[in-house]
């Protein structure tokens, strides 16, 4: 009995994809590059913010397996998942969705009318996204983007500070850079992957290599760019910021490494977690990062 409560305890989990919450860190970027980050009322705020971001995600997660059950259960990893192997059944979910509403709702009406706006337009977008968008060429790509900058907006909105164009200009080609690579990945590893994602049919190997290329230039010239700025410079009345770009370039080559030679990366998350280079990476960018800005 205690086996299969725990079971559907983990199902349900992976329904809510909450390994993936690990995404809306982006909240937390305009509180740490703002030196706001270690005090308590500030970092009160963006962790509800966090917390409204994971919830509103996963609810766009449950309604996208809603929606896609029947094309996951064909798919080769995708078919594992709870809604589309049939552990979880329909009915179940609709009732989970429905309280995931219900408690986002809640969660948002107690945050900034600002911040709300953003997270509500953030599930609106995915749910068209989900329903639509995700079938238009380039457009699918822009969804993904958008999505990523908006967490950076809230987390600004969310304590009331200022967004470096820097900062957003970095995050937007970040995300672009992330959602070719998973792109990448679903054309090169899966041989029926139009018959899942139909979009895929548009794109090509070569095409979606030259957007990777253009957004993984974007990110180290933005970032670079940033890190040398004057106000940035003043702000922090340190130049040495600078030298954290090494980190940011070896993370974009590492990353495009695990794609073109292990045909991984359509999860950022799992990347970060299971290649070591990227992980000691990550955590050597924010140890540093962290002692520049605030020792």
């Amino acid at each position: 009995m205690k086996k299969q409560l725990f079971s559907k305890i983990k199902d349900y989990l992976l329904l809510l994809r909450f390994n993936s919450w690990l995404k809306n860190i982006f909240v937390f970027i305009p509180s740490v590059f703002s030196k706001h980050i270690l005090e308590p009322e500030y970092f009160a705020s963006v962790l509800a913010g966090f917390i409204a971001f994971s919830l509103a995600s996963s609810t766009v997660y449950v309604f996208n397996d809603i929606v896609d059950a029947s094309k996951d259960a064909v798919h080769p990893l995708k078919k594992n998942r709870p809604l589309a192997s049939g552990r979880i059944k329909s009915g179940e979910s609709i009732i989970l969705l429905t309280s995931l509403f219900l408690i986002t709702m809640l969660v948002t009406s107690q945050l900034k009318i600002n911040f709300s706006v953003i997270v509500w337009g953030y599930i609106v977008l995915n749910l068209f996204y989900s329903l639509y968008l995700k079938n238009i060429v380039i457009i699918d790509l822009m969804c993904i983007s958008i999505g990523f900058i908006l967490r950076v907006l809230g987390g600004a909105v969310i304590i009331s500070v200022y967004l470096s164009n820097w900062l957003i200009l970095t995050t937007i080609f970040l995300s672009l850079f992330l959602a070719a690579m998973k792109r990448r990945v679903e054309i090169a590893s899966f041989p029926n992957a139009v018959n899942q994602r139909s979009v895929l049919q548009y794109y090509s190997l070569g095409f979606i290599d030259q957007i990777t290329s253009i957004a993984a230039a974007g990110i180290i010239i933005c970032y670079s760019l940033y890190s040398v700025s004057e106000k940035t410079v003043i702000y922090f009345n340190s130049e040495s910021l600078v030298y954290t770009t090494i980190f940011v370039v070896f993370g974009i080559f590492r990353y495009m490494y695990v794609v073109y030679h292990e045909n991984k990366g359509e999860n950022v998350v799992e990347v970060l977690y299971n290649d070591k280079q990227m992980l000691i990476n990550s955590i050597a960018y924010i140890l540093v990062t962290f002692y520049i800005i605030y020792l």
